[in-house]
């Protein structure tokens, strides 16, 4: 990707949850919501103090995030539809 986010920004690829529920009942694109859950593509950076200290992001490209759900603007670069937000948008990460 041809895309570097500045400062404490993150860029985000959405992953899609399953078309079924536990039961089995399949879920309609119309009905289903935009998943809150993402992994981290690029990151910037990161935040700098009012002294001009860099602040090193705690994430990293590679690690599946939870965000919220009306968090970070759409994109799409290269063809993907991704997500820029700052990192503080993300509620942490899955292990």
């Amino acid at each position: 990707m041809a895309f570097k986010p500045l400062h404490d920004r993150v860029v985000v690829r959405r992953i899609e949850s399953d078309e079924k529920t536990k039961g089995g009942l399949i879920i309609p694109d119309t009905a289903k919501e935009k998943p809150a859950e993402g992994e981290i593509i690029a990151v910037g950076e990161g935040a700098r103090k009012d002294s001009g200290e860099l602040i090193a992001p705690s994430v990293k490209a590679g690690d599946r995030v939870l965000f919220g759900k009306w968090s970070g603007t759409e994109v799409t670069i290269d063809g993907q539809e991704l997500l820029i937000m700052k990192e503080s948008d993300i509620l942490g990460i899955i292990a």
